[in-house]
């Protein structure tokens, strides 16, 4: 018979192991997730999409820059940027230098919280019983860095912008854009982050044009009520980020929490949405990165999203 130290004992060994394991191997562990999303016109060439998110970037995280420079050998049509890529003040040109191979081809971004904004150390406990008990949002940190308030860091945001714009990403910032790919007239509607209360549908509500052979919702935090107007207004694909996957979820259960209103089924990969009487495919990008404080990932590799955009069916 083991002695009755021996139990704990194991538990505080497993518990270390997952811990060393989640820090150390598979936040590191770089994947690339391919789906099919069959939303173009009859008779077009599908279009492969890039998308990126949560890179979180740090100074000095290497691996990771190396990793994104990499996916330019995927040769995409266009890249979607759904945000959060800073996760550090300092780290703007290193974000620039990871991301300057893809910068080559015809994209578009939206930006989350961490890119106006420096994140703060959270008690994980506090922070995992808050979304645990429904307080899915506007945290306090963020909140109060949105109003200004003495001691918020601020990101250096409008250098990681101009970097973009002068790539030729469209920025869509609470606002519509374009890209003509393959011949075909592609059209955006980008919202501000909805996590902070940023987000203004007003400014790009109506739905599709008319002339435009496909339109996407882009958005950072998958909050129900900017999936619910997307939907509601016809567009076929929505793409968003910010949930991380869950970042620390349980094997064969899943994730424990999705950081703002959306369900726990969908907190990562492709799903369908129903509002209005209308249905879109929601694609959630589990992200490629950590906020600094937080930098483990546990059954939820990080990760990007080759999405091949097929014809529709029927």
């Amino acid at each position: 018979m083991r002695p009755l130290y021996a139990v704990p004992l194991g538990i505080a060994a497993t518990g270390a192991a997952c811990v060393a394991y989640a820090a150390g191997v598979e936040v590191r562990s770089f994947r690339l997730r391919r789906v099919t999303v069959p939303v173009l016109p009859a008779g077009a060439r599908p279009l492969r999409v890039l998308q990126l998110s949560d890179i979180h970037m740090v100074n000095g995280q290497r691996k990771k820059q190396q990793w994104l420079r990499s996916l330019a050998g995927l040769r995409p049509d266009f890249v979607v940027n759904t945000g959060d890529n800073l996760s550090d003040p300092e780290a703007v040109p290193q974000t620039l230098d990871a991301l300057g191979p893809l910068l080559d081809y015809p994209g578009v971004y939206v930006f989350g919280s961490n890119d106006y904004y420096g994140p703060v150390p959270k008690s994980p406990t506090r922070y995992l019983g808050a979304m645990l008990t429904g307080d899915h949002g506007l945290n306090k940190a963020d909140g109060s860095a949105r109003r200004g308030v003495t001691g918020a860091i601020h990101n250096p945001w409008p250098e990681l912008r101009d970097g973009f714009d002068s790539a030729g990403w469209v920025n869509l910032t609470n606002t519509r854009g374009r890209l003509k790919v393959e011949g075909l007239e592609l059209e955006f509607s980008g919202l501000d982050d909805p996590h902070i209360r940023r987000d203004r549908y007003d400014e790009v509500a109506g739905g599709p044009s008319e002339d435009a052979d496909l339109s996407i919702g882009v958005v950072h935090a998958p909050y129900l009520r900017t999936l619910d107007a997307f939907t509601a207004d016809r567009y076929p694909l929505i793409m968003a980020g910010h949930t991380h996957g869950g970042q620390l979820c349980v094997p064969f259960y899943g994730a424990l929490v999705t950081n703002c209103d959306l369900d726990r089924k969908r907190v990562k990969g492709l799903s369908r949405h129903s509002s209005g009487g209308h249905r879109s495919y929601l694609h959630v990008s589990a992200g490629c990165g950590t906020n600094r404080y937080t930098p483990v990932r546990f059954a939820c590799p990080p990760e990007a999203t080759l999405l091949t955009l097929t014809p529709r069916e029927g």
